[in-house]
């Protein structure tokens, strides 16, 4: 399967776990509130990267049994995942931030989504995770 890359809005409790870009300049989005996540390695899986990527950049090991949601997106003919876990808030003593990023810390779901420094993409599937979810609870 085809794909460039992969991101985890990860749920500590009812936060999400953010990390403030590099304000390297040229760098895409620099400065601005990301999600864990980035681009495929060998033959890894979509979850595989997405995973991979969290425990680089913030320390923590999340489980596969820990993720709620998947999609894919096509951004500009290239594939990218973006997946959602829940952890306990408790979790976040696990946390050891890595050193892509300025710093690490926990936001609000409302918080990220409204943030004029959040990565506008990742607001968008964050949204679509939410309207999906809404949805199903709707029809049970």
């Amino acid at each position: 399967m085809g794909f460039d890359g992969a991101k985890l809005a990860l749920y500590l409790g009812e936060k999400l776990a953010v990390i403030l870009r590099d304000d390297t300049p040229g760098l895409p989005f620099a400065d601005h509130w990301d999600l864990p996540g980035g681009g495929r390695e060998g033959a890894e899986t979509p979850l595989a990267c997405a995973l991979r990527e969290c425990r680089e950049e913030l320390g923590i090991v999340v489980p596969e049994d820990a993720v709620i949601w998947q999609g894919s997106f096509d951004e500009a003919g290239r594939i990218k995942w973006f997946f959602v876990a829940r952890l306990p808030a408790e979790a976040e003593a696990q946390i050891v931030f890595g050193d892509e990023g300025q710093r690490w810390r926990l936001m609000t779901q409302d918080e990220f989504l409204t943030h004029p420094r959040a990565v506008p993409a990742f607001q968008d599937r964050l949204r679509v995770y939410l309207a999906q979810s809404a949805t199903e609870k709707d029809q049970h």
